[in-house]
């Protein structure tokens, strides 16, 4: 049985400021909580209800209700595990490789969808501005999938890592150069910046190419993609 103040912590984790303080994050859901258990990732405890098999036999079971699960879990429908895990020191950045770089991206499932196209697509690095948003958002966490334990995730200063840069930096404009007709680099850096706004002014002086995807539809009315469908068209493209 759940405490009151075992409810009040597990909900914290919810908010970056609590994962940062405790260096702890929630994962919700069988695929990914067994995805990050057979991960390097370190569990911290594990909530489950007595329905859940257990094919991986995960030791120190706390078994709750279904209605303390439905109290600390974010789906309108919680599915039988909720785990906390630690939160891996961050790898130092590389400069090599093909490299997406996030400029201020605000949604938790765009960035987690992001992380599984990196997967798939063989990026093993995701460099992130300092003001997109957690990786370890439980909604994040959830949209990856499980990919979170396969891309490497850094948080820096976007403008200082790009500045060293000794790779081709291409940036995501509407104004850019046909995808499909530009010369691409393999070992090279695609920024891809806010949902709104776009990629920011410091970082767009630092980019050396800019690209778009053309829009083919008649009439010509839609603004613009959303960031991670370009993501996915951007990285087949990179990657054919």
């Amino acid at each position: 049985m759940l405490s009151k103040n075992q409810v009040k912590f597990i909900r914290s984790l919810k908010k970056k400021k609590f994962r940062q303080a405790n260096q702890l994050f929630l994962a919700e859901g069988i695929k990914v909580v067994e995805e990050l258990f057979s991960s390097s990732f370190q569990l911290h405890k594990i909530y489950c209800t007595i329905t859940y098999q257990n094919p991986l036999k995960i030791t120190d079971l706390h078994i709750i209700t279904e209605k303390e699960l439905g109290m600390i879990s974010d789906f309108t429908n919680p599915n039988q595990v909720i785990a906390i895990f630690e939160i891996p020191v961050q790898k130092e950045p590389q400069h090599k490789g093909l490299t997406i770089a996030l400029d201020g991206i605000n949604d938790p499932g765009n960035l987690g969808t992001i992380i599984r196209l990196c997967d798939w697509f063989g990026v093993t690095q995701l460099i992130c501005s300092e003001n997109t948003v957690d990786c370890f958002n439980p909604k994040v966490v959830q949209a990856s999938m499980g990919s979170l334990t396969r891309v490497a995730i850094s948080y820096v200063d976007l403008a200082d890592y790009l500045s060293k840069e000794s790779r081709v930096i291409y940036g995501t404009f509407l104004n850019g150069e046909n995808i499909y007709k530009t010369k691409r680099e393999a070992n090279s850096v695609i920024v891809l910046g806010n949902e709104a706004n776009g990629i920011s002014d410091s970082i767009k002086a630092l980019v050396q190419k800019k690209i778009t995807i053309p829009q083919f539809g008649e009439q010509q009315q839609t603004e613009s993609l959303n960031v991670a469908t370009a993501t996915a068209i951007f990285l087949s493209e990179f990657r054919r």
